[in-house]
């Protein structure tokens, strides 16, 4: 197995039989839900129920047969497996490239605990450095928000499927990704809590893709083997 294989079992590991699960969306956790499912069919675990985060992972769900549930059936869950863009020291992440965010922090705000599985590129020193920032925002008046992220120090640039038109999300939104650089976009980095609050501030602007004091467990795939690290630890 890859390592990134190797991490997509060592996370679907810590599911137990009978839990509420909240299933995450990109390809790690497409990895995990597979295992997922071939852990129920060889038995190894039971009476799980699990609900996805993007509509792709409810698909994938239930080919490997991994009953769902609505958020109104199951409004606590006891772990959501997911992955991210990027993780910081104190364990704040950017999640979003894979177009799910909004869904994404609603299912890891009820969750009891909140697995991320990575391999180590995504750890970095301050959130920013790797990746852009996403935005979800309604489509009316999206270029709005444009400018008012420049002045930022922002270099924001509306997200596109391959045939150019604007990518929706399952929650029929658009995406703005944004890239802080220079002086002012910098400042903006050093504290994710505060620009955070700023941008959800604006009408508009449904969510952020700063995830922030809700991961509980790392599994972090590295050239030397998968680290499983826990908050409590």
């Amino acid at each position: 197995m890859t390592l990134k294989e190797q991490a997509a079992v060592a996370a679907a590991g810590l599911v137990e039989s009978g839990m509420l699960l909240g299933l995450g969306t990109g390809s790690t956790a497409a990895l995990v839900v597979k295992e997922l499912g071939r852990r129920l069919r060889d038995g190894e675990i039971r009476d799980i129920r699990g609900v996805p985060t993007s509509e792709g992972t409810a698909r994938l769900s239930r080919a490997e047969r991994i009953p769902l549930l609505s958020l109104e059936e199951a409004p606590t869950l006891d772990l959501t497996i997911d992955g991210a863009d990027e993780i910081d020291p104190a364990w704040n992440l950017v999640k979003g490239a894979g177009g799910s965010l909004l869904r994404e922090k609603i299912v890891a705000q009820i969750s009891r605990a909140e697995a991320i599985v990575a391999d180590d590129v995504k750890m970095v020193a301050r959130l920013g450095d790797r990746m852009p920032l996403p935005l979800e925002v309604v489509p009316f008046g999206w270029n709005t928000h444009l400018d008012f992220l420049r002045g930022l120090g922002g270099d924001p640039v509306l997200r596109r499927s391959a045939n150019g038109a604007p990518f929706i999300t399952d929650e029929g939104n658009w995406t703005i990704d944004c890239r802080f650089s220079g002086e002012t976009g910098q400042r903006m980095l050093e504290s994710p809590a505060a620009l955070d609050e700023m941008l959800r501030s604006r009408a508009g602007v449904i969510e952020t893709g700063f995830f922030l004091g809700l991961a509980t467990i790392l599994v972090i795939a590295r050239e030397s083997g998968v680290e499983v690290l826990r908050q409590d630890a």
